[in-house]
């Protein structure tokens, strides 16, 4: 095996574009995907927004701007809350909260679950069955009621609901991300590795996790999806901190307010439909993955006959 691996004299290892053409190869799918390009597209537009949105409503977004429950006009494009508040001034500044929770839980929750995972496949043996036995526990538990029991025993916070959904969500990205490393780790190139004395941290980040990009993007967009839907609905359950502005407590203060028994749908609506249009939009982007690294999932374009060749 070692001979196979030795330098021909006179020959130069170049491994640098080997390397960086599966990622030119991988963003230039993503570049020209239409569901990657629209999933993108409306993540643009909630960034922008989120970013923006202390110069597009400056002051306290809460604050009584008009008279109460007004439906949507000229003066107040999404109408006003029972309590005389400008429901697009919350909407906006609602997704400052909802994406930083969602993207930094995604990030996490992906970055312990790279590390469980690649730890367990690369060592295997003792650190892999315990490693296995822990995430384990944390998939057996019940999600939604140990969501509840840690938000309501822990201070209210951003900083309580991000540790939270990291604790709860880690797990099945590690999961997923050890069964990928396991298939790589038995690779020859990992074996050539290990024989030529490499350390294990270059081994595992060098060589195995950049042939794992497709499975941890798509990992990292589900986990996104995950925090902000378990942030809205932690909210919307009162366990949240309501002194802030997000999606989750627009929705709770609206039914807090009666808006669902009054019939003014657009004090919750325009939150739900961001929540709704950001998982979409994560999900095309996931789905445009899975597209460029599975070829069965490409559709394939047959050429067209013919009508002449067609009769004969």
């Amino acid at each position: 095996m070692t001979t196979a691996i030795l330098q021909q004299p006179g020959k130069t290892a170049d491994k640098t574009p080997a390397a960086r053409k599966p990622n030119r190869s991988f963003v230039h799918g993503l570049l020209t995907n239409k569901k990657a390009l629209t999933g993108m597209a409306v993540m643009f537009v909630f960034i922008a927004l989120a970013l923006l949105a202390p110069a597009l409503f400056p002051g306290d977004p809460s604050r009584i701007t008009a008279m109460a429950s007004l439906e949507p006009s000229a003066e107040h494009w999404l109408g006003t809350t029972a309590k005389g508040q400008d429901v697009l001034a919350l909407t906006v500044h609602g997704s400052r909260s909802s994406l930083f929770v969602g993207l930094t839980v995604g990030f996490a929750s992906t970055f312990i679950g790279i590390l469980v995972g690649l730890a367990s496949a690369y060592f295997g043996k003792f650190i892999d069955e315990a490693l296995s036995l822990v995430t384990n526990v944390f998939l057996l538990l019940p999600g939604l009621p140990l969501l509840v029991i840690l938000a309501a025993f822990l201070p209210p916070g951003l900083g309580t609901v991000i540790l939270v959904l990291v604790i709860t969500g880690w797990a099945g990205s590690a999961r997923v991300l050890r069964s990928q490393a396991l298939s790589i780790r038995s690779k020859d190139f990992v074996a050539a590795a290990v024989v030529s004395g490499e350390r294990a941290g270059r081994i595992m980040f060098r060589e195995i996790l950049p042939n794992m990009a497709s499975i941890v993007m798509g990992t990292l967009l589900a986990c996104v999806i995950y925090g902000i839907g378990a942030q809205a609905g932690l909210e919307f359950l009162g366990l949240g901190d309501v002194s802030t502005v997000s999606w989750g407590n627009n929705l709770f203060w609206a039914g807090n307010e009666g808006a669902l028994l009054t019939g003014s749908w657009w004090v919750f609506v325009p939150s739900g439909v961001c929540i709704a249009l950001v998982a979409f939009a994560l999900a095309l982007i996931n789905y445009a993955v899975d597209e460029v690294t599975n070829p069965r999932l490409r559709k394939i374009k047959t050429p067209k006959v013919n009508e002449r060749s067609a009769s004969k």
